[in-house]
């Protein structure tokens, strides 16, 4: 045992009170998830320095083989205001521990119906000054969670400006992270020694794989409230240990400060742990978030989305374009069709008031763009309508009057707590007037849609419109898809704008079959299907055919096969039937084999539509799957698949 985790006595702070009782120093305090699987220990010692100051923090184990394995451990905490630090604490008190059960339903998402049990613990800190801090730990079945709160210690506002917690990464420990970009637009390259080729700044969600178990974790926050700016992970000082520190932004926008009156809590910071599967299907970033705001939401409905700026690189200016995406999803059986930026320019025979009835009149619901208005950066039009609630408002009731079902909200200004606020209060205004939201140029998600589930995707992803910006894509894309299923969309649902055969600016050498599978590997309750018009119409019938009965909201997710940057197969349930998806991220063929056996039935039906004898094309078959028969399908490098199980 280390110096460091030594436990000795201490003696009481001469400074506080002498009525109030302290906890024992030198205790650790387990907390183990209800199906026994993690533990998470909190540990308060005394440090062994000059001024015996004190401090707390927390270990991670994993059961495995009938013992406790160690994930993550010296995991400190703290945080600090411009008027306290509580970084040196002494306990003052350890709560009990209570059973959590948390049970809910989700409009969109990888599952309906969600449930999940926790064990929680309260511990309250008091710093030099006297001031208390309470953590929270969670201790779920797939994960923890902890956050911070303040109790009422001063009549004046708080400026949250640091934290002090730090995850300590095992050496050689496999990591997956993006290089922090307000956008969250980049890949997520695998290495294993936590050095960045741009900068030591990181990007929720980060996954790592422990070195010799098999277990993995995926790092990222949740419930963020318009009183908290999001964070970030940062290694510059050593590149194993990771400290949550907070983001300027794009400095855009002006701030208003990190602040808020007390009582006050953090968002929640998060921790997914187990199989890879499990952190795949797990929904915690949901768990700990707000209950639904919205009491009647039948008017919310996912569904599949024709999207004209993949194709040209422009938006709506143009009035027959608008009508040829229409037309498209109305030929597509998709509900939707989004009007994107510089409509309210739109010309060539038509406004948009005449777009928006030509998509009603052939029963399409269509969805307009706006700009945030919070940049200085982009000036694509329209700017500046949702920025202050005066404003959205009136375009809000100007939308309800015209037959308007959604907006898409671009080009935010960062992760600063003022553009927390922005996302909520336009959920809360959208949800007032009946309008889906799908956000892009804009942070990851952080749980919304529990709480606001109009919120139906958000882009924050370098996704296919990056065909149109650089040719990097085109090389690295294989590897990118089978790397986001188990990074950036495991926190929520991601607007990758998927699915394209012919090429835009730059080319992309995918396969038909990757591309198609797309449309089942990622999640998006608004599925933006980005290619042109005759892309589609050119398909053959197999193909169109399951895109124009492909939902868009799922009851269940499984993953069935897969590693970051190889291989992945994922199922998704709609009813009794299961699609599911297969990529290779690889530059050789590769047989994707997995299995069906967790289905009730000991035989079933599947269709497949797969990569046929060169990219260009595809290769249909049916088979009769039995239980305790594995499935293997044939893919071409940088190719896929799609199934229907029924």
């Amino acid at each position: 045992m280390t110096l460091r985790k030594s436990f000795i006595f201490y003696t009481l702070l001469t400074s506080l009170c002498c009525s109030v009782t302290y906890a024992q120093k030198g205790q650790s305090y387990p907390i183990i998830s209800p199906n026994g699987k993690i533990k998470l220990v909190m540990e308060y010692h005394q440090l062994a320095t000059a001024d015996s100051t004190t401090s707390a923090q927390f270990d991670v184990y994993y059961q495995t083989n009938g013992k406790w394995e160690p994930i993550l451990s010296d995991t400190e905490i703290g945080i600090a205001t411009k008027q306290e630090q509580f970084k040196n604490l002494t306990l003052k008190s350890a709560g009990s521990v209570k059973r959590l059960n948390t049970q809910y339903e989700m409009v969109s998402g990888k599952r309906k119906l969600c449930s999940n049990q926790a064990n929680e613990s309260t511990y309250t800190f008091v710093n030099a000054n006297g001031k208390s801090l309470n953590v929270v730990f969670r201790v779920y079945n797939d994960g923890i969670a902890f956050r911070y709160e303040f109790p009422k210690w001063s009549d004046q506002p708080v400026h949250i400006e640091d934290e002090y917690t730090t995850f300590n990464i095992p050496v050689q420990t496999d990591r997956w992270a993006q290089a922090y970009d307000p956008g969250y637009e980049d890949f997520y390259p695998y290495n294993n020694n936590g050095k960045g080729e741009k900068s030591q700044e990181w990007s929720y969600p980060a996954l790592f794989k422990t070195k010799q178990l098999q277990v993995w974790y995926l790092i990222s926050e949740a419930g963020n409230s318009e009183f908290n700016a999001a964070s970030r992970l940062v290694n510059n000082k050593d590149i194993n240990r990771y400290k949550i520190s907070y983001s300027a932004g794009r400095k855009s926008f002006p701030q208003q400060g990190d602040m808020s009156t007390l009582p006050w809590k953090s968002q929640w910071h998060t921790v997914m742990i187990g199989s890879l599967a499990t952190v795949v299907e797990s929904t915690l970033i949901t768990d700990v978030s707000e209950p639904s705001r919205i009491a009647q939401k039948e008017w919310i409905k996912p569904g599949a989305v024709a999207w004209i700026y993949w194709a040209y690189n422009h938006g709506s200016k143009d009035y027959q374009k608008a009508v040829a995406y229409t037309d498209l999803a109305k030929n597509m059986n998709w509900p939707y069709v989004l009007i994107d930026w510089e409509w309210d320019v739109m010309g060539n025979g038509g406004k948009l008031e005449d777009a928006v009835n030509y998509a009603k009149s052939k029963g399409i619901k269509p969805m307009i763009w706006y700009n945030s208005g919070t940049t200085d950066w982009s000036d694509a039009t329209p700017v500046d309508r949702m920025r202050t609630r005066e404003k959205r408002i009136k375009e809000f009731e100007w939308l309800n009057k015209i037959g308007v079902y959604g907006i898409k909200v671009d080009f935010f200004a960062g992760d600063q707590q003022d553009m927390m606020k922005l996302y909520l209060d336009i959920l809360k205004d959208a949800a007032d007037h009946h309008l889906m939201v799908n956000f892009h140029g804009a942070t990851i998600p952080r749980g919304w849609s529990r709480t606001y589930p109009n919120l139906m995707s958000v882009e924050a992803v370098y996704g296919a419109e990056w065909y149109n910006n650089r040719d990097i894509l085109t090389n690295k894309a294989a590897v990118h898809n089978t790397t986001l299923p188990f990074t950036r969309n495991v926190i929520g649902p991601m607007d990758y704008t998927p699915v394209t055969f012919s090429n835009s600016q730059h080319p992309h050498i995918t396969s038909y079959g990757h591309e198609l599978a797309l449309s089942v590997v990622f999640e998006s309750a608004l599925q933006h299907f980005a290619d042109r018009p005759e892309a589609y119409y050119a398909l053959p019938d197999a193909p169109k055919n399951f895109l124009k009965a492909l939902p868009t909201a799922w009851a269940e997710t499984r993953l069935l096969s897969g590693y970051p940057g190889s291989h992945v197969v994922m199922a998704r349930r709609k009813g009794t039937k299961w699609y599911i998806g297969g990529l290779n991220g690889l530059e050789d063929a590769k047989v994707l084999q997995f299995s069906l056996d967790f289905l009730k039935n000991k035989e079933a039906r599947i269709s497949i539509i797969q990569d046929g004898e060169y990219d260009k094309s595809f290769k249909t078959k049916m088979l009769v799957w039995r239980k305790g028969q594995p499935v293997k399908i044939n893919c071409l490098p940088r190719g896929g698949f799609v199934a229907v199980v029924e």
